[in-house]
């Protein structure tokens, strides 16, 4: 570690002035007094406030305050003032009549505060103070060294004069060797508990073996040692040459890659040299699309390499926007130092992370087939299988595992074990097809394969079993699926009575339909539409079952689907706007290529709502129906209908948009009661398809938007006329803005009253 050492405090020639004036006996008291106080305290807070009391007392002024500078930052500092207190106030240096005063080292008086080109008029104005006379010297050790500077305001009788002067610099040089040591003190504490710190939380940290939650902590902590409002981490991907970092923990992880050489990041990872830039806009360097996108203001970077201990760039560590002013050399030494102890925790959490994403993608390709799958050793001992394996064989783990196959595949199974001997010898694979198994009282039909398993040198490793169920239930099931989802065809097959009977669940409902669909069969004929709506529910209902959720119906051109029912997961709020989101970029995509072939595109709208909702087979003996009905069916419905309305692709209530877990691109576009219902319900816009060309400035135009809305609700007709005319100015298509404006025309010249809430009443479905 970079060992912290005071700098230089400023020095100034003395000079013969007034401060030299021979003193009067209670002066000389008093500076005895001054000398005694300040000796009889141990904290810089105490000194500074009984020093500001005293200064403030014997100049019969209404305020005082004492400036330290500090030489990291090239700030005059105080922690205490009188009148309108302020824990700590912060100025540079040179600002001021105070900065003044501190850099030529001469004391000042001023009568006519307003009057003088030093005084800065917007403190007062912030405060409500009104600064009518100043006395401000510097403050002086016996060796001439400034370290500050004390300011009297306001003498209550009469003008300050230069006996004020001297007695005041003769308090203060009394204090200066105080102030000085307990300054000095102050700092070797503050840096011992920052070494402190340091080395437990590179400790904690070293520990950690998971490589997200490493991350998160590393970025947490380098944000609380620099005093900074964000940090991030990235790590190279040798393999793809890019530059990642994960952002949250779990299932809410986020993970941002780029190419190693983009960005400020890049420029540090492919250099090896530490970039601080303590103006981000004005560095051609900084990219400002980021800050546009995620609506985040970027001030300051600093970023530094992180670097093995083979001398080896492993990644890069970013952070953002120093509180208090730009990063200093000893935040670049700090960061430098932290990340070199991190590094080695970092390449072996990304080693194990690597390991461990292996593992796991093995073992959860295994887990989620439906065959099952067995592999044996050089020996022919089992060493794994899967579930599949277990359900079919219908075996506990400790009756099949470190088994031998000769002990397990035995009496009407034998067959089985001829074959894993014939491909132990010839090293081909070998099928039997519709072949039969029998496990205790069950007999299934089977496609059972054998595989020879060998490394790249062809040496051997054992052999592996695939067995795949063309039983009964599994024919059953294929027949189902193409008729229902996938989903709903197992639980039907596990149980489908209580499923039948009908049962009340939490869901997401996703309504999408086709825009101007009459005009669109008019012109395509019967034999064209259908080959449009096929086509059309093809891609539709494959985004929605990626997602996890259940088709329930076509109506027409129309698409009913739901999220939570009959298999309900934590974020099925979001898993139907991930749906929707994709279900708008697949259709795009469509349409370019529907264009390419002349043909003309073809547009939709979506809502989505969350409630309690009753689900069931409703219908004749004759003829029954797996359904979903509810109020909460019905609102989304009338979302979809809503999204001509407000010009939007994808709506959503604020049901669902206040269970999403994840982070969209959304605003809020009203406050509506729909036909037939008496309460209002907030609506909102899901904007994540957009990219630059179908919605410019999107950040800025959603953030005006906001402010209309707001003075929209509030009343406000033309002061919301002109922030949704900025949005406009921003985006010319942005037809939401129009609409609004238009609204509050209409509402200008035919007031709604002092019944005003901002809320919308549909008079259509």
């Amino acid at each position: 570690m970079k060992k912290i050492r005071d700098k230089e405090p400023v020095r100034h020639e003395k000079r013969p002035s007034t401060r030299n004036r021979a003193l009067k006996p209670q002066q000389i008291k008093l500076l005895l007094h001054v000398s005694e106080t300040m000796a009889a305290y141990e904290t810089l807070d105490e000194m500074l406030s009984v020093l500001v009391e005293m200064a403030t007392r014997e100049m019969d002024a209404e305020r005082s305050t004492i400036f330290l500078n500090d030489s990291d930052t090239n700030e005059l500092y105080s922690r205490v003032a009188q009148g309108n207190f302020l824990r700590e106030i912060r100025i540079l240096n040179s600002s001021g009549v105070a900065g003044h005063v501190f850099t030529t080292g001469e004391g000042m008086i001023v009568h006519d505060a307003y009057s003088n080109e030093h005084f800065n008029k917007s403190v007062d104005e912030s405060t409500g103070f009104t600064t009518k006379n100043i006395l401000c010297v510097p403050i002086r050790t016996l060796k001439g060294e400034v370290i500050g500077v004390a300011q009297v305001l306001n003498k209550k009788t009469g003008q300050f004069s230069n006996d004020d002067r001297s007695l005041l610099e003769a308090m203060t040089t009394q204090a200066a060797i105080a102030l000085q040591s307990t300054q000095f003190v102050e700092r070797m504490k503050k840096f011992r508990k920052q070494e402190m710190e340091f080395f437990k939380v590179v400790s904690d940290i070293t520990a950690e073996i998971d490589l997200g939650a490493l991350l998160n902590k590393v970025m947490s902590e380098a944000t609380r040692m620099l005093n900074a409002e964000r940090a991030t981490l990235f790590l190279n991907d040798e393999k793809k040459n890019e530059l990642f970092s994960k952002v949250g923990l779990g299932l809410d992880a986020t993970v941002i890659r780029f190419p190693n050489h983009m960005g400020i990041a890049g420029t540090v990872f492919q250099s090896g040299e530490t970039v601080n830039i303590p103006h981000a806009y004005a560095d051609l360097r900084f990219n400002p699309a980021f800050d546009k996108t995620t609506g985040f203001f970027t001030r300051s970077i600093l970023c530094v390499p992180v670097v093995n201990k083979s001398g080896k760039m492993i990644g890069a560590t970013q952070v953002l926007n120093k509180r208090g002013g730009p990063f200093t050399k000893e935040d670049e030494s700090r960061l430098r130092a932290f990340t070199a102890q991190v590094s080695i925790a970092l390449e072996n959490a990304k080693l194990f992370d690597d390991i461990q994403n292996m593992k796991n993608y093995n073992e959860s390709m295994l887990e989620s087939m439906s065959n099952g799958v067995i592999t044996m050793n050089e020996d022919g001992k089992i060493v794994t299988c899967n579930t599949a394996g277990l359900r079919i064989m219908k075996a506990e783990p400790a009756e099949v595992l470190d088994r031998p196959a000769g002990g397990f595949f035995t009496g009407p199974n034998a067959w089985v074990m001829e074959k894993i001997q014939r491909v132990e010898e010839t090293c081909m694979p070998d099928v039997a097809m519709d072949a039969e198994l029998e496990f205790g009282d069950a007999i299934i039909s089977a496609n059972v394969t054998v595989l020879p398993l060998s490394d790249e040198e062809k040496k051997k490793l054992g052999t592996m079993i695939v067995i795949d169920d063309i039983s009964s239930e599994k024919r059953m099931k294929s027949t189902m699926s193409r008729y229902m989802d996938p989903g709903l065809a197992d639980q039907l097959l596990a149980g489908g009575e209580d499923i039948l009977g009908g049962k009340n669940a939490l869901a997401t409902i996703l309504f999408s339909d086709i825009r101007k669909f009459t005009t669109l069969t008019e012109e395509l004929g019967a034999q064209g539409t259908v080959s449009l709506l096929n086509e059309y529910f093809t891609i539709m209902v494959d985004c929605i079952q990626k997602e996890g959720g259940m088709l329930d119906k076509f109506i027409g051109d129309a698409i009913m689907a739901a999220f939570g029912t009959p298999v309900a997961h934590e974020d099925d709020a979001d898993r139907a706007v991930r749906a929707a989101i994709s279900m708008i970029r697949a259709l795009n995509a469509w349409n370019v290529k529907r264009a390419e072939e002349g043909k003309k595109p073809v547009h939709m709208g979506i809502g989505i709502n969350t409630d309690m909702i009753v689900s069931g087979n409703i219908g004749s003996p004759k003829r029954m129906d797996y359904t979903l009905i509810g109020d909460g069916v019905n609102l989304a419905s009338r979302l979809e209908s809503l999204c001509k309305e407000y010009h939007a692709s994808i709506l959503i209530s604020e049901n669902t948009y206040n269970r999403l877990r994840g982070t969209y691109r959304i605003r809020e576009v009203d406050s509506v009661v729909v036909k037939g219902k008496t309460e209002n319900v907030g609506i909102y816009e899901v904007l994540d398809y957009h990219d630059q060309d179908t919605f410019p400035n999107v950040m800025e135009v959603v953030n005006h938007f906001k402010n209309g809305l707001h003075l929209y609700r509030n009343g406000a007709w033309d002061r919301a006329i002109d922030a949704f005319s900025e949005a406009l100015n921003l985006h010319g298509d942005e037809k939401l803005c129009r609409m609004y404006i238009e609204r509050c025309k209409a509402l200008k010249e035919l007031p709604p009253g002092e019944s005003w809430n901002g809320v919308w009443v549909m008079k259509s479905k």
